[in-house]
């Protein structure tokens, strides 16, 4: 399909630059592919209203780490991002002013509190750092000196500040590695887990690392061209289990996130069968994909012509997104990571 497609005009004043409270009060639009008659506009707070005792809702446990970072190269100081893990001590960043970067240049960081060595340029602004720190030491540097990294269509409106350490973190952050959040799950308070385990809705969490790569533009002109970025994710025996007894019983699988809907597509077989998982996914997802394991997919709203918008069209329908996307700027809903919700019902 064309990128242009999934274009759309979004007024400036609805991108949210901090959350509402409290969080599980943010507004959520229903959108039931199967449903003619419009759409509901309800609250995050009243998602149990849709949900049954036989659903299962599942999290993604990722911990988002400080990793925007100042680095100075000589008299130059420069903007680096980093995105993905590669080993203990060397990760993938995007970097600002790459054309002045070249390999082998010394990075320092937090006035002289750790330093990097690039090892690779790559395209895109794509840098390979690789630290100057004994393995396990470099998450304890990057925890004093980095910053959360906010998404540029934040970070660009105002400074990232220690609210946003609390803010730009769910309450199932656990293990150590994305660099955004999984902003679906950015709703969640313990008051909402307590109504939903009152509902019997089940609950398990997956984790995948976002990487920064969800944030980059899509530069070619059809979608068939567009590479994705590699994170790394993890599905436990335990909860491919208990997903397949779940579909078994004739149960909903809820994704909260297209995080958690990635490493569930990626680890599912033809068969709508899950299986464990531990490794990388760079899985695209666009309208005619054949879905195998997700029933319902909770998520916040999305960019222009963004790999997720994509991914929402072809979970819920073309021309239903396309339409959903109108009501909630006519209704006023905020956009983005700090924003409002949807839940969607797969076409």
């Amino acid at each position: 399909m064309r990128v242009d497609d999934f274009d759309f005009d979004l007024p400036e004043e609805l991108i949210a630059l901090r959350p509402v409270e409290p969080k599980h009060s943010a507004k959520q639009l229903i959108v039931n592919a199967s449903d003619a008659s419009g759409f509901l506009d309800k609250t995050v707070w009243g998602m149990t209203d849709f949900l049954t005792e036989k659903d299962l809702i599942i999290f993604n446990d990722t911990k988002v780490i400080p990793s925007y970072l100042f680095a100075q190269r000589g008299e130059m100081m420069t903007e680096i991002n980093l995105h993905k893990r590669v080993s203990a001590v060397s990760w993938l960043a995007f970097a600002k002013k790459t054309k002045r970067l070249k390999e082998g240049d010394e990075l320092i960081f937090g006035e002289g509190r750790l330093r990097g060595f690039i090892e690779e340029k790559h395209d895109g602004g794509e840098i390979l750092i690789r630290f100057d720190v004994v393995a396990g030491g470099l998450e304890a540097l990057l925890a004093e000196i980095g910053l959360m990294p906010l998404p540029p269509y934040i970070a660009s409106k105002r400074a990232v500040d220690s609210q946003d350490f609390n803010d730009y973190q769910t309450i199932f952050a656990q293990k150590d590695g994305a660099v955004a959040a999984p902003t679906a799950s950015l709703h969640f308070t313990g008051d909402l887990l307590e109504k939903i385990s009152a509902r019997g809705v089940k609950t398990a969490r997956v984790t995948l690392h976002v990487g920064a790569g969800t944030f980059l533009p899509v530069k070619v002109d059809d979608t068939q061209d567009h590479k994705m970025h590699a994170e790394y994710g993890c599905v436990s025996e335990d909860v491919a289990a208990l997903v397949n007894e779940t579909h078994a019983m004739g149960g909903r699988v809820v994704a909260v996130g297209t995080t958690v809907l990635r490493i569930l597509e990626s680890a599912s077989s033809e068969d709508g069968r899950l299986h464990a998982f531990d490794g990388d996914t760079s899985i695209f997802i666009t309208p005619g994909y054949q879905f195998r394991c997700v029933d319902i997919l909770m998520t916040n709203f999305h960019l222009p012509k963004s790999t997720l918008f994509m991914l929402v069209s072809a979970f819920a329908g073309f021309e239903k997104m396309r339409e959903a996307y109108q009501h909630a700027i006519d209704c006023g809903y905020r956009f983005y990571s700090y924003g409002d919700s949807s839940l969607l019902f797969r076409a």
